[in-house]
């Protein structure tokens, strides 16, 4: 929810694409997108940082908060130190190459950025490969005295979009009318996000879906680290970007899973009475707002046939899912989502704590065991982290069987259970 608006290069995505005949054929063709069976084997990571420009000065690795001071690099200034890394957004004919380990660069609107890595079965060649990405975005964006921060939220600075693509001031007009929420999100959160593979059957996805969701909560509770957040209402958080997306808007950022009798038809059918956030026109058209109140449903149903002049097809709908920020986001893998971003190297602990959890069948049956008490609490998880007994519980539940997991349990997380369990915010501190 990491916190990616949108997957690279889906506003350039123009060609043509077959025709939605009804709603039964877009369930059906959300449920074969979203859910792709396999057995689950790779594990995969999107990690954000807060960007400063400090002209003239040399950038620094430090990643207090207190290193927020400096403004905010413009989109043309990261272009120029990414070079042929710079994404499509802000560097339309950028050849947009990966880094040497694998990762692609994007760039969220408020000039955080932000390392997709590539998929892999181990995760110590995930770390591997993500930090000599980092080393090598470090040093291209210092080339242009860009430094790079290690925070969930910025305490610093007011919330600004940087990127003033359509999609984006589609989303700050929408989120504006709901609150503050919409446009902290986009410009002052950062997240650590950790795919994983959706599980080679209808029983074994529903037994990951389930204890995703379930540990969920401990697992905010733990990597919480976001208790200052610029232009947030006031209140004591123990993650302010998970209070961001909580209250960011609820029909499309909290679905109601336990509801589901099977995920991949609640999932598909959510989707589809999720209301529109912008509509896709023409590469000139710089108003993507959609019709006030309506859905996709309302869109694929003829219902808004006069305001955009056209049905849906299949590639409307998969821009629609980017839109889309439940804390687990299927998109033919899970994307966890409800985790803020670590201090300093911190991001390997919950690589290595969520692979742990679902290595095995057994793995996953002993997690959501572990965190079945604390299911459901996102926003107490939020509020007050590891302060609250319950939820610290479950979380030094969750590491310990991490650990035994494990085949040789990392240092990080040895050490992560040492600080959870004696309370201290964040776990992941390397």
């Amino acid at each position: 929810m990491a916190v990616t608006l949108e997957h690279p290069d889906s506003t350039r995505d123009s060609s043509p694409h077959p025709a939605l005949s009804s709603r039964a054929a877009a369930e059906a063709y959300l449920g074969g997108v979203c859910f792709k069976l396999g057995p689950p084997m790779l594990i995969g990571a999107e990690l954000e940082w807060f960007t400063v420009y400090r002209p003239g000065t040399a950038a620094s690795r430090n990643s207090r908060q207190s290193s927020f001071t400096g403004r905010r690099p413009t989109a043309a200034l990261l272009a120029q130190a990414l070079g042929p890394h710079a994404p499509h957004s802000i560097a339309s004919d950028s050849p947009a190459e990966p880094l040497s380990g694998g990762s692609r660069v994007t760039v969220e609107p408020g000039g955080q950025i932000e390392l997709s890595s590539i998929a892999v079965p181990d995760p110590a060649d995930l770390c591997a490969r993500l930090g000599a990405d980092y080393r090598r975005l470090h040093e291209l964006l210092g080339s242009r005295s860009i430094g790079m921060v290690s925070a969930a939220a910025d305490p610093a600075r007011a919330p600004r979009c940087q990127l003033r693509l359509p999609r984006y001031q589609a989303m700050e007009h929408y989120f504006g009318r709901i609150g503050p929420f919409g446009r902290l999100m986009m410009s002052n959160t950062a997240a650590a996000q950790v795919s994983v593979d959706i599980g080679a059957d209808r029983a074994e996805l529903t037994a990951r879906w389930t204890a995703l969701h379930t540990l969920g909560p401990a697992l905010v509770a733990a990597f919480a680290c976001s208790p200052v957040l610029r232009g947030a209402p006031s209140g004591e958080w123990a993650s302010q970007r998970m209070r961001t997306w909580l209250h960011l808007d609820p029909a499309r950022a909290c679905p109601p899973v336990t509801d589901w009798t099977d995920p991949v038809t609640g999932y598909a059918r959510w989707a589809l009475d999720a209301p529109l956030l912008c509509v896709r026109r023409a590469e000139t058209g710089p108003d993507w707002r959609a019709p006030d109140g309506a859905t996709f449903d309302d869109w694929l149903a003829g219902g808004l046939d006069d305001e955009i002049g056209r049905r849906p097809d299949i590639g409307d709908l998969r821009y629609h899912l980017t839109t889309l920020f439940p804390p687990v986001r299927p998109a033919g893998y899970f994307e966890v989502r409800y985790l803020d971003a670590q201090p300093g190297d911190g991001w390997k602990v919950p690589i290595a704590v969520l692979h742990a959890l679902l290595s095995t069948p057994a793995a996953v049956a002993d997690a959501t065991a572990a965190a079945a008490g604390t299911a459901g609490r996102w926003l107490d998880a939020a509020r007050h982290g590891l302060a609250d007994p319950q939820l610290r519980a479950a979380a030094v539940a969750l590491l310990e069987a991490a650990i035994a997991h494990s085949r040789t349990p990392a240092p990080e997380l040895l050490a992560a259970l040492r600080r959870c369990s004696a309370g201290a915010q964040p776990v992941g501190t390397v």
